[in-house]
């Protein structure tokens, strides 16, 4: 199929631009496309699939190289190939993060808060891993060794707990306002423990940067979106909303600010995702196929992504 040449320059201009780095496009492009199929890449596969990118066999391989050095990807030889996978530890979160990113937002507030307390009995060094954390999964340090989310997660915070060994060695508690007491509404504490200024800003520059896609992608009509341009689009799409949401604290609907960029940026990108879904898997079951011909298509929960199911 012959590329959209308006597609062409919308693409260009945003590398051009924004350019995404290639180790965080590779987890990128696992998270999205490798994960679904499998989890496992031949490395010509995954050179094929990076190309659009700017991004040459050299540097592919210093990335893929350094994600395995840190435990995100293992590397297996058959013969002269080469594969890599997502190992088990990493799959975990890998599940975590994006499901979080493929989910609408709707989580509503109890009343209570989740809060952690770390005992004297932690060492520094666990107690700064601990705190480094909580604070990725979107908890705030409301006062020393004491940490809380009105919306925590309590599976992911079990896991937490369970990959850093502290399982045992913490207080998870869950706190609600005393009834009758006039102190300070709990919900107060939001604008101490939590700076939404560089989630609304990135939320708001997403909005801006893809904003004008969906118009372009409606002119040009399901039958002319290049497979190979779809999946350029959808990348970009989940690199750079990833890129803002994984920051996101995930606080309560009923917490956050009026109005919420963060609502009008998951439209965005469920419509644009929706949109590209169908050719951009062409394209990269093609790629996977070419080196793996029995690599499997999409599992069903695939296909629930930004669904809201």
């Amino acid at each position: 199929m012959q590329k959209n040449q308006k597609i062409n320059g919308w693409i260009e201009e945003f590398l051009a631009s924004d350019p995404p780095r290639s180790k965080s496009l590779v987890m990128t492009i696992f998270g999205d496309a490798i994960v679904p199929h499998g989890g496992m890449v031949w490395t010509g596969s995954l050179i094929e699939l990076l190309a659009p990118f700017g991004v040459n066999d050299r540097l592919l391989r210093t990335s893929v190289f350094r994600l395995a050095q840190e435990g995100w990807l293992g590397a297996q030889r058959d013969g002269r190939r080469s594969s890599y996978a997502i190992t088990p530890d990493a799959m975990r979160r890998f599940s975590r993060a994006f499901r979080r990113i493929y989910a609408p937002l709707n989580v509503h507030w109890n009343g209570q808060w989740t809060l952690v307390l770390a005992a004297d009995g932690l060492d520094a060094p666990a107690r700064s891993q601990l705190r480094k954390e909580l604070l990725w999964e979107g908890y705030s340090v409301i006062a020393p060794g004491i940490a809380g989310h009105p919306a925590g997660d309590i599976e992911a915070l079990e896991a937490l707990l369970t990959r850093l060994s502290l399982l045992h060695k913490v207080y998870v508690v869950q706190a609600s306002e005393v009834p009758g007491l006039r102190a300070r509404p709990l919900g107060e504490m939001i604008a101490e423990g939590w700076d939404l200024s560089e989630v609304i800003a990135g939320y708001e520059k997403f909005a801006a940067q893809f904003g004008s896609l969906p118009a372009l992608l409606d002119e040009a009509g399901t039958a002319g979106i290049d497979p190979e341009q779809a999946f350029v689009l959808r990348t970009l799409l989940i690199h750079a909303y990833r890129r803002v949401q994984l920051h996101d604290p995930q606080l309560p609907i009923e917490l956050l600010p009026e109005p919420w960029p963060g609502a009008r940026a998951y439209e965005l990108a469920s419509q644009l995702y929706r949109q590209l879904q169908a050719p951009a898997e062409q394209h990269i079951l093609a790629a996977l196929q070419r080196e793996d011909p029995s690599a499997p298509h999409p599992e069903a929960s695939f296909y629930q992504r930004f669904s809201g199911q």
